[in-house]
């Protein structure tokens, strides 16, 4: 008699997933927010908008992932921040058009599912939403045996947010004369992870576990410092000031994400030496031995978000943004461009 193949067998548990999203149901709710609807589990998570709220409501999305930053907290076994930044990632490019982040969904795929590497990552998931107010509404979670090897997972996020259509913010309204704030970042963030394994491990021979002159801690716990969540700093100035753009510095840097909210005839001027640089990206680069333009066009380089403000309300911004815990820095000008100069230069 031919032996009888099951799914197990073929390297997927599914009462293994069910047992698993049996116990994240109750950390789920920790993200509940009055609008969701339905439970748990569904074959779609359910949203009512309330459209009395605001007025003329655009949907903003975005979705994202971690990139090879999850190849750190698998080297280190250590996998309860890399949630934190997979919300990060897309509530980040939701708020910058003036869009409150509604909800959040999350894809995790794994080679062979494990339940304690899951729960890990669905708490830090769940501190992202938390912190971004958003509902974490649902997710999949797939084992794909033979596609990932035993260990290796990848994250995606799925952000959903609304803006009344007169408040939305696309950078169109940007002046000559303005000044840009930038709001420090927690560190490398979750962009340019390549490179910085390259640099530091592949060339450098250094491990997870080494510390480095000028880190306050071991170079793995450096590099998975959770992507900062600007969600509730960034509510409140839309609320109180004009902002005109606001840019996350993700990949491309300054130098491709500036330009996102630069109309044609402007260019912002950024004073280089007017914010921190933090030690990780200086080792980075005399590491590497990286030019400066590069490492501007790869990292974030202590600036994770920036917010176009008119002149007379720059020190108030900066002010509350400190008021609200943030460092923060007027770095740069707009001013009127030539034809032949870049959008982005450095003085």
């Amino acid at each position: 008699m031919q032996k009888k193949t099951s799914y197990r067998e073929a390297g997927v548990d599914i009462d293994r997933v069910n047992h698993f999203l049996e116990r994240i149901k109750p950390i789920l709710k920790k993200t509940h927010r009055k609008e969701v609807m339905g439970a748990i589990g569904g074959f779609g998570g359910l949203f009512h908008l309330d459209v009395e709220k605001i007025k003329n409501p655009i949907l903003v999305s975005s979705t994202d992932g971690v990139g090879t930053k999850l190849k750190i907290a698998q080297m280190m076994n250590k996998h309860d921040t890399v949630g934190i930044d997979l919300v990060a990632m897309s509530v980040n490019d939701v708020i910058v058009q003036g869009a409150e982040p509604l909800f959040f969904l999350d894809y995790i795929a794994m080679g062979k599912f494990c339940t304690e590497i899951s729960v890990q990552i669905i708490e830090g998931i769940v501190r992202g939403c938390q912190e971004a107010g958003c509902a974490l509404l649902g997710g999949e979670t797939a084992e794909m045996p033979g596609f990932y090897e035993h260990g290796e997972y990848d994250l995606v996020g799925f952000c959903v947010g609304v803006v009344g259509a007169e408040k939305l913010i696309e950078g169109s309204e940007t002046r000559v004369g303005d000044r840009i704030i930038g709001i420090a970042s927690s560190g490398i963030h979750s962009n340019g992870f390549s490179l910085a394994r390259k640099v530091l491990f592949e060339e450098g021979k250094l491990g997870v576990d080494d510390r480095i002159d000028g880190l306050d801690q071991p170079l793995g716990l450096e590099l998975l410092r959770p992507t900062k969540i600007y969600v509730k700093p960034l509510l409140n100035l839309i609320k109180n000031f004009t902002i005109k753009g606001i840019v996350h510095i993700t990949g491309g840097g300054f130098i491709d994400n500036i330009p996102r909210v630069m109309p044609g005839l402007c260019r912002a001027v950024i004073a280089k030496d007017s914010w921190d640089i933090p030690c990780i990206f200086k080792i980075i680069q005399e590491r590497g031995n990286i030019d400066d333009m590069e490492m501007l066009r790869v990292f974030n380089m202590g600036i994770g978000m920036m917010v176009v403000v008119p002149e007379k309300e720059a020190s108030e911004v900066v002010e509350r943004l400190k008021n609200l815990g943030e460092r923060a820095y007027a770095i740069a000008v707009i001013e009127k461009r030539e034809s032949d100069q870049p959008k982005v230069s450095f003085s």
